[in-house]
Formats: C-alpha cells, sequence, structure tokens
C-alpha cells in the first residue's frame, strides 16, 4: 500500500494551511466572544426611554466600542498565550501526562527502534519519554523538531511483541510527519484558553454568588449577567472541542496507513490494536493527554468521541492491506524474549527503583 494512494502529501498540506487557518481564526473567535459579552453586559446595563430597540442599538454601540479599544489588547493576549504554550508546552505536557525522558543507554532497544523507523521515515529522530504506568499507549507531541517527543507507557512495552510496538511507534511518527502534533498542538492551546476564561467565570458565580450570597446585588441582575456570559464562553469552548474531535478522528486513520508504509506489516498493526483494546486509559491523566494518545476508548466529557472505534480501524487496514484481521482469542502470548525489557533488570521498573533509592 503507497502512500500517495491515501493521500499523505495531500494530507500533511492541509495541516499545514489548517495550522495557519487556526492561528488566525482563534483569536477572530476571542473577539466575537468578547463582542458578544460586551454586549450583553450593555443589555444589563443601559436603559433608554425608547424601547428595547433603543437597548439594543446601545448595547451594539456599547459593543463596538469595547472592541474598538481593546482589540489590540485581545491580540496580545493570544500572542502572549501561545508563546508561552510554545516555549514551555513541552515541560506541560510532561507534568500533565506525568512522564519522564530516557536516553538510548537507558533504553538501548527502544531507542534503537525508534530510530530506524525515523531514517525510514526521513525524519530527524524525536525525543522519547516514557510513562511508567500498566497502561498501554503511546502519543506524539511537539511543534518543531527541537520539541518533536514519542511517549510510551511501560505497560505498552511490556505488553505487546516488538513488531506490534514497531507498528504503534510507526503510528506515532506518522503524526509527526503529518503535522498532525502540530496542529493537535495548536488547537489544545485555544481552546485551553477560552475554557479558562470560561472556567474563571464559573467559579466567580460558584464563590461570588452561590457560597457567599449576591452581596451589593440587590435587583439579583449580577448572577443573570455573570451566567449569561459563562454560556456565551462555553458554547465558544464547545465549538472549538467539535473542531478538534474531527481533526483528532480522521488523524488516526493517516496515520495507521502512514505506519503499515513504514513497517510493511500490517498484521502488527491490528495485532496492537487488539491488545491495546480496554487497556488504554492512562491513570491521573488529563482528557487533553488521552485525546493526543494511540487510543482513547473514554469520550471527552462523555459525550464525544476523539478516536475511532478500534473495530473501524482494524477493519479499515484489512481492507486497504488485504491482510485477514487475526483472532483475537488466538493471540498469541507474548514472551520475555519476544518484548522490549527481556532481561530480568530491564523489566523492572526503574522509576520506581530510583525512587525508592532516595527514600
Amino acid at each position: 500500500m503507497a502512500l500517495a494512494s491515501v493521500g499523505l502529501k495531500t494530507h500533511i498540506w492541509n495541516n499545514n494551511l489548517k495550522s495557519t487557518v487556526l492561528l488566525c481564526f482563534y483569536p477572530v473567535l476571542l473577539m466575537i466572544l468578547v463582542w458578544v459579552c460586551a454586549y450583553i453586559v450593555g443589555l444589563f446595563s443601559v436603559s433608554s426611554p425608547g424601547g428595547m430597540s433603543s437597548v439594543t442599538d446601545l448595547s451594539s454601540s456599547y459593543a463596538n466600542g469595547i472592541l474598538y479599544n481593546f482589540w489590540p489588547f485581545i491580540t496580545g493576549i493570544c500572542l502572549i498565550w501561545f508563546m508561552l504554550a510554545w516555549f514551555f508546552h513541552t515541560s506541560m505536557i510532561r507534568k500533565l501526562s506525568r512522564s519522564h525522558p530516557v536516553s538510548r543507554s537507558e533504553e538501548p532497544e527502544l531507542y534503537n527502534l525508534v530510530e530506524n523507523l525515523s531514517i525510514v521515515a526521513g525524519i530527524q529522530v524525536p525525543k522519547i519519554e516514557i510513562i511508567e504506568t500498566h497502561a498501554r499507549n503511546a502519543f506524539a507531541s511537539g511543534i518543531d523538531q527541537k520539541s518533536f517527543t514519542v511517549t510510551v507507557t511501560r505497560g505498552l512495552m511490556n505488553s505487546l511483541s516488538k513488531d506490534e510496538l514497531e507498528a504503534v511507534l510507526a503510528h506515532e511518527l506518522t503524526h509527526i510527519l503529518n503535522r498532525d502534533v502540530r496542529l493537535l498542538i495548536i488547537t489544545v492551546i485555544f481552546t485551553g484558553m477560552i475554557g479558562f476564561a470560561a472556567q474563571m467565570i464559573w467559579n466567580n458565580i460558584r464563590y461570588g454568588y452561590v457560597y457567599r450570597g449576591s452581596r451589593g446585588d440587590k435587583n439579583g441582575n449580577g448572577i443573570f449577567l455573570m451566567m449569561a456570559i459563562a454560556v456565551v464562553l462555553w458554547l465558544g469552548y464547545m465549538a472549538t472541542l467539535l473542531m478538534r474531535f474531527g481533526i483528532s478522528r480522521k488523524r488516526e486513520y493517516m496515520a495507521d496507513a502512514g505506519a503499515i508504509e513504514l513497517t510493511k506489516n500490517p498484521s502488527a498493526m491490528m495485532r496492537a490494536l487488539m491488545r491495546i483494546a480496554g487497556r488504554d486509559r492512562i491513570p491521573e491523566t488529563t482528557d487533553d493527554i488521552a485525546q493526543m494518545c494511540f487510543e482513547n476508548a473514554k469520550p471527552f466529557l462523555g459525550f464525544f468521541a476523539t478516536h475511532p472505534p478500534i473495530e473501524k480501524r482494524i477493519g479499515i487496514i484489512a481492507e486497504m492491506s488485504g491482510e485477514p484481521v487475526p483472532d483475537e482469542k488466538s493471540l498469541p502470548p507474548v514472551h520475555k524474549d519476544e518484548r522490549f525489557g527481556s532481561r530480568e533488570q530491564d523489566c523492572a521498573n526503574p522509576w520506581l527503583t530510583r525512587t525508592r533509592g532516595n527514600r
């Protein structure tokens, strides 16, 4: 199966275009949200003997004035937020996922496998990190060559055969090659900005009005104003989430196809998906990290699927490659000599060992 047959070059071009469009779209969306919030403030604060039509006209003028006077400030906030995330997103992701970087000397087999796949893909070898958990998952992150990173869980390394792990790593490297990771990071950055603003308003409602009471707000207009603004911000947040989910679901099919192109082993990819199914959830991680992962069975907020069903992914791989779907009940067990960490000392958890040694 050739990469050209699945339109990979077009997909990469589209991702680069989408990244540019999103960089322009999110500040515009934020300004729209500011205008609507200012309009709501105008409705609650202005009064006119001319009736409701005059009130709406005055509210529109008020919102236009706010946007005209503060658009440089809004643009500056977007730029500062994005620059902070651009330079510190790697450390943020590491903290949220509880991963730690590893070197070639610490994980030689894993490092060599990633290096070999990177050479085949024609990309620079990314950084490698590990999450010490029994969950079976992996994800790629980063914005440029200096920050591209592949993170895998210890459970994935210890539960998959080498060719299956190779397929998962090739999937994540394809995300880097396709610039999926850059596009997703950009959406996470700006979605987080709007979500943060909505959460701030909601917290103000909870602690300022619900718990402490509406002191000084005799007419009760304050609570209704804050709730209206919170609803507007949450609607904007949900709009950005829907865009993220659409991007995430489509990119998984492309990464599966790219991984098979790199490994020439569709059976290994299907077996890997079967072994990961139902065991992907990384404890104590965030939904943003889960969306970046190879598999995320738990819907975001309980409603929105961020990844296509594993059964569908397997079916598409079988259809495109002509390879029969493996019998899940007959999957051979993975022995120590077939997986990473075949030596007894390698099977131990070095992170826990290091921690115990410091006690």
